[in-house]
């Protein structure tokens, strides 16, 4: 990601496309901290990116990346910051109609949430039964998959071992490809916890 989003930049700069040379420089940010790099200047350049973005009046799939800087927030442990993020981008969501990445906003909700505080968790447990609810009426089985895990790990925590099982077996079976995606292994391994 941070090769391409270096090359994006470049070719941005070069043609004049402010909208996609702040995508660019908002994903070398991305890339920055999926890198484990400093978590300030990381977000610090993935914010210069979505106001370059915004700026030429771009709206388009910003409530992915406003989705994006929460969880980098999250990471960081700005936890507050995190779901104001999410709220704005929830906001957007309700604005543009733009609803491809819903879901996964309220499952990043649920988990920031959680990571509040632990008395949180009957509201993190309503948020991942929304995303959840919405990822099926869309079909959208990563988004669905991700929500059924974050829901599987709370009710672990909980004690409510057979019902996280269930749940999140009833979702992997479906895939049949991509089990060496982070999001597969996760399942599975979760779901090997759940067995014994």
């Amino acid at each position: 990601m941070r090769a391409r989003a270096a090359e994006l930049v470049a070719l941005a700069a070069e043609h004049g496309f402010p909208h996609l040379l702040g995508t660019g420089t908002f994903f070398c940010g991305w890339a920055m901290l999926m890198a484990g790099e400093a978590a300030d200047q990381a977000i610090t350049k993935m914010q210069r990116g979505l106001v370059a973005k915004r700026v030429t009046g771009a709206e388009i799939k910003v409530p992915y990346y406003l989705g994006l800087m929460a969880n980098a927030h999250a990471q960081a442990g700005r936890i507050s910051e995190a779901l104001h993020l999410l709220n704005d981008a929830l906001t957007q969501v309700h604005n543009t109609g733009e609803r491809w990445f819903q879901a996964e906003l309220h499952r990043l909700q649920g988990e920031a949430l959680q990571a509040l505080s632990p008395e949180r968790s009957r509201a993190a447990e309503v948020v991942f039964g929304q995303a959840l609810a919405l990822a099926r009426r869309q079909a959208a089985r990563l988004w669905e998959l991700r929500a059924a895990t974050s829901l599987a790990r709370l009710w672990r925590d909980q004690g409510k071992h057979t019902e996280a099982h269930d749940l999140l077996a009833a979702v992997y079976g479906w895939f049949t490809e991509g089990f060496d995606t982070l999001d597969l292994k996760e399942a599975k391994s979760l779901l090997e916890q759940l067995k014994g």
